[in-house]
């Protein structure tokens, strides 16, 4: 065993060996990979194997289709089989709600390249041999990719693959201390011996949660107990493959069940409602190859709904009961990439569906070590997503229900109520009082709208418009009409300062950095030009600035803000300490006149300044700008005083009409205005120049990224960020519906919604730069239908900003 390497990863599963082979095949051969046991210890060598491409997350979908690619490359550059079977799967849909989810998947899938279809109830039959009841099912999603695969076969097939590239792999050699040292290398204490590693890699699985605790850092994760019974030899199986066929993969969410081929018979698996948490407080060292004992209990009632809907089970005998642990995330992706705070410490954790995910999150973790960077934009799996307020007190609860509703129809408007509230804010019992409905940001209680009298105080999870629908209106109308509030707790704001603070922020931003007293809109741009972030940059002084932007994404900038830090520069993040409200509308600068003794005048406060005042009794900074695209104003304050500087608000615009309102109002505002959101359309997907947002890049000076995003700028973007008012009925765009232009699909949406300012269903969407001028029409397909739209380039309200900046 070598004593000094350039990559060690910790564990010998599916994960860890596809993050060993992806180092070799992108370049790096100095790797190694030291493992407890055996390959395959832990849960891949109890994992049933199934493969498939569905994921509501379109870059999880992608990877999954490179992962399940790859295997058939393994085979060829080892000689090894991984025990391939692509027999295709069927996803079936018992309501109108699954069936609404399946068609906005394949429609998602139209221009992804994958080639799946929508299947009949007969149609299924007739691929299942018969052998599903149909009685209710009211259509499927046929994937042809979806197999099954040998667990064993494949993983040691990744391992010789790494080999070859140069990789050593060291067995039955248990970690026992990590230290980081001062110049970012780790050592690795092992029965064996010790280490030297420039990256250290914990893709340790079961025992994540113990490697991570070696460094001083907590991961979000748990093992939870799974069973699937593999049944005696099934005649009607056996004359399929008499006939030189395989049985397809059925997943049936209605009954909580996938199914597929296992030799003669059938193997099913379950995700019941009853399930079981396994070894909270730890795994032990010792586990590896034993099983749980069997737990018919659990799954009684899922094994009763699988009779009814494949009634060849019931006649068929159990040869075997498989009941093993595997981890997931409180959200059910994977937590990969470098663990914010440790230098060089990176996580490949929590890949619960690892035959799926397993090659993807592999060559993802690699190109991030190696390049700098993920080609596909990573925050659905990024470790960054859960920041140090997690606990395992909010991760127990927070998997159970993703276990649990793992085959649950997946709404875009869905809140989950495990695990909340957790984290409030100073004003969360007063918005409750006012009937406010919430959702949930990095763990964060955020208000979503204001429930009318008589109304639910939750929003019906849907496709289509919920019952949320006429309070948004009221909100969005208060707004436009009069004067509305909205908490900025939900903001990521981080203060930067020195002496060279401006001069960091120049070469980070590829914006312009504002004069004191100013605003400024900027993206943050990555080596490779893409966009990872979107930012106001507020200069309080020419040592101090505050720099504002995606709540969510917080722990993600501060990472990459500490990785390019200079010298006598300081990044605090400073997001739950700074807090206060935005107000907006036609009366939002009397309001704000009623309640301060500064001078609030149009002439005296110009759109995007900055300045310091007392509102009420709080020491504020009050900046004028608005995400609604109203006349508006963003107050901050010490959270300690946050409550009294909104009595102070709120008292003073009663006689102006002021109402409160939620994120969803905020976002339907914004559509009037075709404001970008981050996420949606601002993220590392994409370049500066086809978003738009090239538009704030100051490009004489140097930042990171500007050489890419300059070779865009020169020879013009290929697509382009566009507008369209759809001819909806009552489902709006969400995001990833495709764009037809003549019969072909030429585009997709990122965002829309009902923008209730101005009355129409609006999208916004990339497509071709050559198409993309002013009436176009298009058809959008919105949950299986093509509904007509037309592309606009005006903005649908206060086109000249008059409101906005006078």
């Amino acid at each position: 065993m070598k004593s000094h390497t350039r990559v060690l990863v910790i564990g010998g599963g599916v994960v860890g060996c596809s993050v060993l082979y992806h180092l070799t095949k992108l370049g790096w051969s100095d790797v190694m990979l030291i493992e407890r046991s055996d390959l395959t210890s832990g849960s891949t060598w109890h994992a049933a194997g199934g493969f498939h491409t569905l994921n509501g997350d379109t870059n999880m979908a992608a990877l999954q289709g490179y992962t399940i690619r790859l295997y058939k490359e393994l085979e060829a550059i080892t000689g090894m089989s991984c025990g391939l079977h692509h027999v295709g799967g069927i996803t079936l849909a018992d309501t109108p709600e699954r069936f609404d989810m399946l068609k906005a998947e394949r429609a998602k899938h139209r221009y992804m390249g994958l080639d799946t279809e929508i299947l009949s109830p007969a149609e299924v039959a007739t691929f299942t041999d018969g052998l599903v009841n149909t009685d209710g099912i009211l259509g499927a999603l046929y994937d042809p990719l979806d197999g099954h695969l040998d667990p064993s076969g494949t993983t040691h097939a990744y391992a010789r693959a790494a080999r070859m590239g140069g990789a050593e792999i060291v067995l039955h050699n248990r970690v026992l201390e990590t230290n980081p040292r001062p110049d970012g290398s780790w050592e690795v204490v092992t029965e064996k011996g010790t280490i030297i590693a420039e990256h250290l890699v914990n893709a340790a699985g079961l025992w994540a949660r113990e490697v991570a605790a070696m460094a001083g850092v907590y991961l979000p994760l748990l093992p939870m107990a799974h069973q699937y019974l593999v049944t005696d030899d099934i005649p009607e199986i056996m004359s399929i493959l008499a006939e030189g066929r395989e049985f397809p993969h059925v997943m049936d969410p209605g009954g909580e069940s996938y199914l597929r081929q296992e030799g003669r018979g059938l193997c099913i698996g379950f995700y019941e409602k009853p399930c079981e948490a396994w070894s909270v407080d730890g795994t032990p060292w010792g586990f590896g190859h034993e099983l749980l004992n069997e737990a018919f209990d659990k799954i009684e009632d899922s094994v009763a709904f699988a009779y009814r809907r494949f009634p060849v089970l019931e006649r068929a005998g159990v040869k075997r009961v498989i009941h093993g642990p595997f981890t997931f995330a409180p959200d059910g992706n994977p937590l990969i990439g470098p663990v914010p705070g440790l230098r060089n410490y990176w996580s490949a954790c929590a890949v619960m569906a690892g035959f799926s995910q397993g090659g993807g999150m592999g060559l993802a973790l690699a190109q991030w070590m190696i390049e700098g960077e993920v080609e596909r934009d990573p925050r659905g799996f990024d470790v960054a997503r859960f920041g140090t307020w997690t606990t395992p007190g909010y991760t127990v609860p927070k998997v159970i229900e993703n276990y649990q509703t793992r085959f649950s129809v997946a709404y875009p408007n869905e809140e989950k109520p495990a695990a909340r509230p957790f984290r409030t804010t100073p004003m969360y019992d007063i918005f409750a009082g006012m009937r406010a409905v919430f959702g949930q940001q990095y763990g964060l209680e955020v208000v979503n709208y204001h429930a009318l009298p008589g109304e639910p105080l939750y929003e019906t999870p849907s496709f289509k418009r919920s019952n949320a629908w006429e309070a948004v209106a009221q909100e969005c109308r208060a707004v436009r009409d009069a004067v509305g509030i909205n908490e900025i707790q939900n903001f990521g704001k981080f203060r930067v300062r020195g002496a060279g603070a401006r001069a960091w922020l120049d070469r980070i931003m590829a914006g312009r950095i504002p004069a004191p007293g100013k605003l400024s809109l900027t993206p943050m741009l990555s080596p490779q030009g893409k966009i990872i972030g979107d930012f106001t940059v507020t200069c309080l002084s020419e040592t101090e600035f505050q720099i504002t932007g995606s709540y969510g994404a917080q722990d993600q900038h501060r990472r990459w803000f500490e990785a390019n830090l200079d010298a006598g520069v300081t990044v605090e993040n400073v997001s739950d300490r700074l807090t206060g409200f935005q107000i907006a509308g036609p009366k939002a600068r009397e309001l704000l006149d009623r309640v301060t003794r500064a001078d609030v005048s149009a002439a005296a406060f110009r759109f995007m300044e900055a300045k310091r005042m007392v509102v009420g009794m709080a020491d504020c900074l009050v900046q004028r700008v608005s995400y609604t695209g109203d006349l508006g104003f963003e107050i901050y304050c010490d959270a300690m005083v946050q409550r009294q500087l909104w009595t102070t608000l709120w008292e003073a615009g009663q006689d102006l009409g002021l109402r409160p309102f939620g994120m969803r109002a905020m976002m339907s505002l914004r559509l009037d205005k075709f404001f970008g959101s981050w996420g949606r359309e601002f993220s590392p997907d994409y370049l500066p120049g086809e978003t738009g947002i090239a538009r704030f890049i100051r490009w004489d000076k140097e930042f990171i990224g500007k050489a890419p995003a300059l070779a865009e700028r020169q020879v013009g973007p290929g697509r382009k960020l566009c507008a369209f008012v759809v001819e909806a009925v009552d489902a709006d765009v969400v995001a990833y519906e495709p764009i037809w232009v003549d019969g072909e699909v030429r585009g997709f949406c990122t965002s829309g919604g009902y923008a209730h300012g101005s009355g129409v269903s609006v999208a916004l969407g990339f497509l071709p730069t050559e198409m993309a001028v002013d009436g176009l029409a298009v058809e959008i397909e919105i949950l299986g239908e093509r509904r007509p739209a037309r592309l606009v380039t005006a903005p649908l309200w206060d086109a000249d900003g008059a409101r906005m900046r006078g």
